[in-house]
């Protein structure tokens, strides 16, 4: 990452997460470089050209000088999650089947308690139900029923429709969304819905001023008050986040840009600006750091990873077993269910900027989930934080270095965080500054630690199956301290940590996604021809999903001939209530012996994330949804081979630290300086501009040729 001539920069992936922004910058050696800066809630494609200047100057280089040269570019923010968490959204407006018109208002019972606490879901101490994104005044309810079999048992009424139409037109709304029951088996009422929507716009001449968005045309899949939730934020969060998403690819351009920017989207892969799809990008800088974690552990031979990501507000886990990652159909995020695919994670609100509190009854600290995100805490007077954070905390205890932070943008008064520490945390307490500080910090990484081993434990496996992968501005910081005393196969901290997530949507593919409820079984009463012909419709669903694909590329100026396809399904034993992700044996499905193929697959699947004895072949299956991935190619990143040297790197200095039970001299490395090869034995500091990477008296560190820092015992 150090300053080196004649670089042609070729890949671009920036990740605006809720306290800095993250630029990673690969050439075409792939070597890299990473770029911060706090992140501009009110305009992210602010702080995209300031962190690409920041990583851009490390090579003595310009955005001018170097954007035109680049062929790809990924863009991850946070934007539409705060514009959904802020509730300032558009102002929609909604038609759903008669008798649904309260959905909105009364939730269901199971996202009345998301984000709780478990003591707060027991004794039901705080409860409350979430201000609805819609008010109930712009919510209309239309008679005409579908069946759960696509039946239609009652008639759309039509008058209805354009009764709803008038008042939501007059009312000025900026869009509406349409979720009638069961139109994913059957989408004829919706579609008729949107005829007559069309023709209210037109005759009042607002073809352009109201987008409409259908639910059958969106998110075709089963759980009717999901799907109504994502397809109300499409209409609410995800259509005003294009401007967003459009200023910062106009930065871009501005800047001399011929690449296309794309973004990181729920499932795993990107997609365009453009895609009809846009909540599915709701949740994208965590994703990509287990994006990244799945291309890395292809690229070094890892099989079990687990990824553990800290920042400013968060800490995100995921697994990956066998190399991959989980999918989940129905996700919630913020405190909202969703009919969306999104990669199984965990994120538990405790990051570096997470406050810290003493419960003046229980004398207990009491850390997050609330966070002083890009203000960073009393340490930044300019922020205007007036809570101690977790970072305040490392920076009296000397693990920080005041003069460094963001590589010296940002300067944190040291004094002012001491004199807060003292009065909110140490002096309630009864303890010492530095005990105090000492004492939070110890509690919050073992609460880390319980939430890591814990995930492991509750998948049936040991952490002794899996490598712990470290990334994140924080998670150098806290490394040592959650892995201590746990058995991983290897802690591995990548040079690059700080920039992981943004590296993740580098290694993403160019990828749609979309899916169709099928809802089909395979029983073991079926005869050979039945099970044929069943597996079938499988296959004419997934010929219609890949012209969808091919559809959205075309948007992008991309052959559909280069487009390559992976074919899948959701399946579960016939009778149980959750399915699974499955990749088909082959692309075509057309007899008795391929519908067998696909059971053994998901038996295959099943037992890989439950215990074998779980298998219950004896109840059939059913074969949930047909899905279809499609991708082209893109330029990606490279991972470099350093050459190795003997000895140690020289300190830049020498300053106090404090430790497990006081000060301790300790030598302070610049993070470039150290090359593969290099072993450093704690007590150690390693000091880059994107982060810290503290190493304490009882474990050593070195670098490897791929430029990924290995966290060991000295012991061991």
């Amino acid at each position: 990452m150090s300053a080196v001539p004649a670089r042609t920069p070729r890949v671009l992936a920036i990740d605006a997460g809720g306290t800095m922004t993250d630029t990673f910058i690969v050439d075409e050696t792939g070597r890299f470089v990473v770029g911060k800066s706090q992140t501009t809630p009110e305009d992210e494609s602010l702080g995209l050209m300031l962190s690409a200047d920041d990583a851009l100057r490390q090579w003595d280089l310009t955005k001018e000088d170097t954007f035109p040269g680049i062929r790809s570019g990924v863009f991850s923010g946070t934007a539409m999650l705060n514009r959904l968490l802020q509730r300032k959204g558009l102002d929609v407006g909604v038609i759903v089947t008669a008798g649904q018109e309260d959905s909105l208002q009364m939730e269901r019972g199971i996202q009345t308690y998301l984000g709780y606490s478990y003591a707060d879901r027991l004794h039901i101490a705080t409860h409350h139900h979430n201000p609805p994104l819609v008010p109930r005044d712009r919510v209309f309810g239309v008679r005409g029923r579908i069946d759960m079999f696509g039946s239609e048992v009652l008639p759309l009424r039509e008058e209805d429709v354009r009764e709803a139409a008038a008042a939501l037109l007059d009312a000025g709304v900026k869009g509406i969304c349409v979720s009638l029951l069961f139109c994913y088996r059957n989408p004829a009422h919706e579609a008729r819905v949107k005829e007559i929507l069309e023709e209210e716009k037109a005759a009042r001449g607002s073809n352009g001023d109201c987008p409409l968005f259908i639910s059958s045309e969106l998110y075709p899949s089963r759980r009717d008050f999901p799907r109504l939730n994502t397809t109300v934020i499409e209409g609410y969060a995800a259509e005003p986040s294009r401007g967003t998403l459009n200023a910062v690819r106009e930065k871009t351009k501005a800047a001399g840009a011929g690449f296309e920017l794309r973004v990181m989207a729920s499932h795993g892969g990107t997609i365009s600006i453009d895609a009809e799809q846009l909540a599915t990008t709701l949740v994208s800088g965590p994703i990509g750091g287990v994006v990244g974690a799945r291309w890395l552990a292809d690229q070094i031979g890892l099989h079990n990873v687990l990824c553990t990501d800290i920042g400013g507000t968060s800490f995100d886990i995921a697994l990956l077993v066998n190399k991959r990652y989980d999918v989940t159909s129905t996700p919630n995020v913020a405190k909202f269910m969703l009919n969306m695919p999104l990669v199984q994670m965990d994120s538990v609100g405790a990051g570096c900027g997470s406050y810290v509190r003493i419960d003046p009854n229980a004398r207990r600290p009491e850390i997050g989930p609330d966070s002083a995100g890009a203000a960073i805490g009393t340490a930044w007077p300019e922020g205007g934080v007036e809570t101690v954070s977790i970072t305040d905390l490392n920076l009296i205890l000397g693990r920080l270095n005041p003069d460094y932070f963001l590589g010296g943008q940002v300067t944190l008064d040291i004094e002012r965080a001491r004199a807060e520490v003292k009065r909110q945390v140490a002096d309630p307490l009864g303890l010492g500054l530095e005990e105090a500080a000492a004492g939070v910090v110890e509690l919050f990484e073992s609460q880390l630690r319980n939430e890591a081993v814990g995930r492991i434990l509750g998948k049936g496996y040991s952490p002794a199956d899996f490598t712990l992968l470290c990334y994140g501005g924080g998670g150098p910081l806290h490394v040592a301290g959650y892995t201590a005393g746990v058995p991983y196969q290897q802690v591995l901290i990548p040079e690059w940590a700080a920039g992981f997530s943004a590296f993740g949507c580098a290694c993403a593919e160019f990828e749609y996604r979309f899916d169709r409820q099928v809802d089909l079984p395979l029983l073991p009463s079926q005869s050979p021809e039945e099970r044929a012909g069943i597996v079938s419709m499988v296959s004419d669903a997934w010929r219609a999903l890949e012209e969808r694909v091919r559809g959205e590329f075309e948007k992008s100026g991309e052959d559909p001939s280069t487009v390559g396809f992976t074919h899948m399904v959701r399946m579960q034993y016939y009778g149980q209530l959750v399915d699974i992700e499955v990749d088909a044996p082959n692309s075509e499905l057309s007899s008795a012996e391929d519908a067998q193929a696909l059971c053994d697959t998901f038996e295959t699947t099943y037992q890989r994330m439950y215990a074998r004895a779980a298998s219950s072949p004896e109840l059939g299956y059913l074969v949930a949804q047909a899905i279809v991935k499609g991708s082209v190619p893109v330029e990606q990143p490279v991972l470099p081979t350093l050459e190795s040297e003997e000895g140690t790197p020289p300190s830049k200095e020498t300053r106090p630290v404090w430790w497990t039970d006081g000060w301790e001299d300790t030598p302070i490395y610049e993070m470039t300086d150290v090359r593969p090869g290099h072993e450093l034995e704690g007590p150690a500091i390693l000091e880059a501009e994107s982060t810290t990477f503290p190493i304490p008296p009882e474990r050593r560190a070195w670098l490897d040729d791929r430029g990924i820092f290995h966290l060991e015992n000295k012991e061991g």
